[in-house]
């Protein structure tokens, strides 16, 4: 499958999906309410067959979040990018995918551990390096410290 043939079978899938293809992959932005359904799919439709999620993370936009998943199928060689608008910084969602992809577990944990980011039916959301206590997060860029050291 081409990129404009994995295009056209997404946007079958996803009417709403956004495309972006200025960098180097074809990237896909989809509403969080449609997200999970939208994933499920990647995962298990035979023209699609994404059996790999090679890297989640999150960027912080100060107004947003974007939820960032890295996706590749070994079967049909393609690959491709789904982001996730959470408008909402104080209460930063979205459905866990680690029911589709193991490795998400790991990935979805640090990034509510730097990022505050919740995955909702995540099996163990829980800090994965700071203690338990630690004060906010880290990544966030309203994140301070006392102990920051301006450069």
């Amino acid at each position: 499958m081409n990129r404009e043939e994995l295009k056209a079978a997404l946007l079958e899938l996803c009417p709403s999906v956004i495309f972006d293809e200025t960098g180097e992959f074809l990237n896909a932005e989809i509403p969080n309410d449609e997200f999970h359904s939208f994933m499920k799919s990647l995962r298990e439709k035979n023209n699609f067959c994404f059996d790999s999620l090679f890297c989640l993370t999150c960027v912080d936009w100060k107004t947003h979040f974007t939820m960032v998943y890295h996706l590749l199928s070994r079967e049909h060689k393609h690959q491709l990018v789904v982001k996730v608008k959470l408008t909402d910084r104080d209460h930063a969602e979205v459905e866990t995918v680690c029911d589709i992809w193991k490795t998400a577990e790991f990935h979805e944990r640090e990034v509510f551990d730097l990022f505050g980011v919740k995955f909702r039916n995540h099996p163990d959301l829980r800090r994965l390096f700071l203690d338990d206590n630690w004060p906010g997060f880290p990544l966030r860029k309203d994140y301070t410290d006392i102990n920051m050291i301006e450069l």
